[in-house]
């Protein structure tokens, strides 16, 4: 089957089996990232009590952590599930939202990363920031100052030494496994004015790392869909505003012929 005929059929599978996704992500994106899972097709739960962490890990198809609004009792919460899908052997997708901004946020990164997950997904700067394992004195947070190129060896490098998927978002985005390397030129720059479409990326790999085990092909489906749905609401959106109306409704109504016609990837 060709690649992109596969990546279709990933889309088909989310939408038949609605996997149930755990999000422990941050509050600015919760209602975001919401509804970017319903919209194509899987089923959110937000939930970061750590008293039932590990019942609720137990339940969901995937595991995202997004430390976007870190905290101590969060922080205990996102380690507790990234053991507790480690230790079940469920898939489980890191964000690493502003790597390298503060040696806290570090911190807990560098105890997340312990448990080895099968994604991640950030922007150039926070992919460097992770490699690097020391604050990045070019961070701006959670906003990139860097191409997604310029973090291709950096994904190469975390990919060998822990074994997860690494995808760098960006004007490209970047996919890399061990002998494998994705690029998809898909979205519109008007992307990045809308927070949390980043957020939503790391959510749709959780939903669909669980209905395929090839995290490779999850994580490429994911930033597919929304790559496209994105560049398709943008060219009937006037801003930001209507550009995450129109790409909810693309993602609930993408078909395989306009999903063909746009997708542009080089598999290398």
């Amino acid at each position: 089957m060709d690649f992109n005929d596969s990546i279709w059929q990933q889309i088909g599978k989310v939408r038949q089996h609605g996997p149930l996704v755990h999000s422990i992500t941050n509050y600015v994106v919760m209602n975001n990232t919401a509804n970017a899972l319903l919209a194509a097709g899987a089923s959110p739960l937000m939930a970061h009590a750590k008293s039932e962490i590990k019942e609720i890990v137990g339940i969901a198809g995937a595991l995202v952590v997004n430390i976007g609004t870190l905290d101590e009792s969060w922080a205990t919460s996102m380690l507790w599930a990234a053991s507790a899908a480690s230790t079940n052997g469920s898939p489980w997708v890191l964000d690493p939202v502003g790597a390298g901004a503060s040696t806290y946020r570090n911190q807990v990164l560098k105890d997340l990363l312990v448990f080895k997950p099968n994604i991640i997904r950030g922007n150039a700067s926070e992919i460097l920031a992770l490699k690097a394992g020391i604050k990045s004195q070019e961070s701006k947070g959670v906003d990139s100052v860097h191409q997604s190129s310029d973090a291709l060896d950096a994904a190469r490098k975390i990919n060998k030494a822990l074994g997860s998927v690494v995808c760098v978002s960006g004007g490209v985005d970047y996919v890399v496994d061990e002998k494998r390397t994705a690029a998809l030129d898909n979205g519109d720059v008007m992307m990045a004015s809308v927070t949390g479409l980043g957020c939503s990326a790391s959510a749709l790999c959780g939903a669909f790392a669980a209905v395929n085990s090839d995290a490779f092909l999850a994580t490429t489906s994911a930033m597919a869909l929304l790559g496209v749905c994105g560049e398709l609401a943008a060219k009937e959106s006037k801003g930001p505003g209507s550009l995450q109306l129109n790409l909810l409704d693309h993602l609930f109504t993408i078909d395989r012929d306009v999903f063909m016609d746009t997708l542009r990837l080089e598999l290398h």
